[in-house]
């Protein structure tokens, strides 16, 4: 099988797990499986911010949250130690159901266990490729999800969340950040967190 093909069988299969998410989203009037939708919007968002991605980045972009609802941040302790194991089981539990169907759709060891380091992110900061793929996650997030968050958290509770998403970024991650459409009050959330780094 060409690796083109491999490409689409690997995407339309990471699709056909989320589109089984129970959560539904809205978005443009159409409402859509959340976890499928985060897929899409982080497809985009790598096409835009890296379009010269490697096809290991690509995949790992829209596997990031793949069945990520059957693992729900209720099953684990309150506080930040809770927090931490949950995500990092959510990494695992991702990369592993990942390498699955890159296996079954005839993806070789080297590209499976690249896409599982990506979405384990190792090496943030040295690796560039998985810089790459956590500036696509805090861009999207700041574009599609802070709307949503901000609401529901205390602005000293948003400082510290966007403080460290910041911290997460590259340089162009961040000059990309600036260019993004806010609305005036998260623009100047946004603002107010750079400040006090």
């Amino acid at each position: 099988m060409a690796p083109s093909e491999q490409f689409d069988r690997a995407i339309e299969r990471f699709d056909a797990a989320n589109r089984e998410d129970p959560n539904l989203e809205v978005a443009d009037g159409v409402e859509q499986p959340k976890e499928l939708l985060y897929a899409r919007r982080m497809t985009a968002g790598l096409d835009r911010f890296g379009p010269d991605a490697s096809e290991a980045v690509r995949l790992a972009a829209r596997c990031q949250h793949i069945r990520r609802w059957t693992i729900p941040r209720t099953d684990y302790p309150e506080g930040r130690n809770g927090y931490r194991r949950w995500r990092t089981d959510l990494a695992r539990f991702h990369a592993s159901t990942a390498a699955a169907i890159l296996r079954e759709v005839g993806y070789d060891d080297a590209t499976v266990a690249r896409v599982e380091s990506l979405l384990r992110k190792e090496r943030l900061k040295t690796d560039p490729d998985v810089q790459l793929l956590e500036d696509v996650i805090c861009l999207v997030f700041l574009e599609h999800y802070l709307s949503d968050f901000a609401p529901k958290h205390d602005e000293e509770k948003l400082l510290e969340v966007l403080r460290k998403t910041w911290s997460k970024m590259s340089d162009d991650g961040r000059r990309a950040t600036r260019a993004l459409d806010l609305a005036p009050d998260l623009r100047a959330l946004v603002a107010r967190a750079i400040a006090s780094t």
